[in-house]
């Protein structure tokens, strides 16, 4: 099943050709919607398929699928609307310093986007996930390197986007599905992919990260890659709701089998009482969870592997011991550990690098400058948490200087919630400094769609000559800047 370098070359050849199949925004949003309905039709075979392949339930897989949808009218509406071109007009001003000539700048596609599909996410994140869905927005044809966990819901899901685009007139090689690791490679030097999407490891990629920017020609490669997502849980939250902040990383730490990339991996709990309290009441609710069964093998033996060497380390206890939970399942569980240790480096730094699967890291810390320095020696994160008192929540007690403390941290700051689960809206930036992610951009929201476009200027250009776009009469009806002001 794995492709040839020969069928990898076929596959983009044809995705390049099928560029100006995209050009129109009503076309590409028309099917996108279309995209939508047609999987919506396919959901019965497409759930069934995807839990034989994953084993993350019906349930799960449903709403994931209702996700992928809900992406994929989001994007059109956005090419719709057309703010995201970012179309900028300037009349020429021969009185400015230096004068201004007639420029006028939008934003325009890339051209073919590699997308590689993530395991934990087998739509959202995959052949029809949110890559894809606003690299087609931008303008982009797009050829996916599936995940190895789930090819024959890759194909199904790719023939549905196919049928979808024959719909409306485009070609089939606007989407195309290449498999096995020798095809992801070949898919990141080919020339004539001009960008990529990753959703993996740090080991993979990191490598995809080095190879697209070791080409002849350079391409963005937009990849999300680990993330610890710290927790902090000051002194007066611990005593304020001890047992309820507990219960809830018990939820959130083993959601989806702590498969989640936004699983909260260190949580800074202070020494004392009112951090017992929490502790036990971590205990209660995680030793109350079932075993749950990994996306597959490999993954299963690395958190087992995890667990085993985290555990050995001096001055880690388990009050729930994660590990194997049978045959097939593993248990959840959480690790403890004191701030120092942190902070003293060595051996101990495995307890800052994610563990993929159900488990968490709580660090004791004695007062706000230790849980302060911990934090400042993590990696960048998706998220960053703070549980504060309802008197620091206020603005009272430093709570607004804790904010600022993570925000260096992760791309997404909580107060008094939990990471797990990623909103799809305008606003939402699921990004973070390296290691999180390898660019400023977000992989979830509206503005994914910035990753896959490039500014373009025409200066002094005729009025006949200009994209539809750009002309004085605005016959699109877009949201432009002319002369400085926005215009709607």
């Amino acid at each position: 099943m794995e492709a040839t370098a020969q069928e990898v070359d076929e596959v983009v050849r044809a995705a390049h050709a099928a560029r100006a199949s995209l050009a129109d925004r009503t076309v590409r949003a028309a099917f996108l919607r279309t995209a939508a309905e047609q999987l919506e039709a396919a959901r019965d075979g497409l759930v069934e398929t995807a839990d034989a392949e994953t084993a993350l339930g019906p349930v799960r897989l449903t709403g994931e699928l209702a996700r992928t949808c809900f992406q994929l009218r989001a994007f059109a509406d956005i090419v719709e609307e057309g703010a995201f071109l970012d179309v900028v007009i300037n009349h020429p001003d021969a009185t400015a310093t230096p004068p201004i000539p007639d420029l006028r700048r939008l934003k325009v596609p890339l051209g073919v986007v590699a997308v590689y599909a993530a395991s934990n996410f087998p739509f959202a994140f995959s052949v029809a996930g949110g890559d894809t869905a606003s690299a087609l927005a931008a303008g982009c044809p797009v050829v996916v390197k599936s995940h190895p966990g789930h090819p024959a819901l890759s194909e199904l899901v790719a023939k549905v986007l196919r049928r979808a685009a024959a719909a409306h007139g485009i070609p089939a090689g606007v989407l195309g599905l290449v498999h096995g690791f020798e095809a992801g490679v070949e898919l990141v030097t080919h020339p004539l992919v001009a960008a990529a999407g990753f959703t993996g490891s740090v080991r993979g990629g990191r490598a995809l990260f080095d190879a697209a920017a070791a080409r002849p020609v350079p391409i963005p490669f937009h990849g999300e890659l680990g993330s610890l997502n710290p927790v902090l849980v000051t002194r007066a939250a611990a005593a304020e709701r001890a047992e309820a902040i507990g219960a809830g990383l018990a939820g959130s730490m083993t959601l989806g089998v702590g498969q989640f990339c936004t699983k909260p991996g260190l949580v800074l709990v202070p020494a004392g009482a009112a951090g017992d309290r929490l502790v036990k009441s971590l205990t209660d609710a995680v030793s109350n969870t079932d075993p749950g069964v990994m996306l597959d093998h490999r993954m299963r033996d690395n958190f087992l592997k995890g667990v085993t060497e985290r555990t050995a380390l001096d001055g880690v206890e388990s009050p729930v011991t994660p590990g194997a939970g049978g045959e097939h399942t593993v248990s959840a569980g959480f690790l403890t550990v004191s701030a120092r240790r942190l902070l003293a480096g060595g051996e101990h730094d495995l307890l800052i690098e994610e563990c993929f699967g159900p488990v968490t890291v709580l660090a004791r810390y004695e007062d706000r400058a230790e849980a302060e320095a911990v934090l400042s020696r993590l990696p960048g994160n998706l998220t960053a948490t703070v549980h504060l008192s309802a008197e620091e929540a206020a603005g009272e007690d430093g709570g607004a200087e804790l904010l600022a403390a993570l925000t260096p941290l992760a791309g997404r700051i909580l107060v008094n919630g939990w990471p797990t689960g990623v909103a799809v809206c305008h606003a939402q930036h699921h990004g973070g400094p390296y290691p999180a992610t390898t660019s400023p951009h977000t992989s979830v929201g509206g503005t994914a769609i910035e990753r896959w476009l490039r500014p373009v200027t025409y200066q002094n250009a005729p009025e006949a000559l200009l994209p539809p776009e750009l002309r004085d009469d605005n016959p699109l009806g877009l949201p432009r800047r002319v002369d400085g002001r926005l215009e709607r």
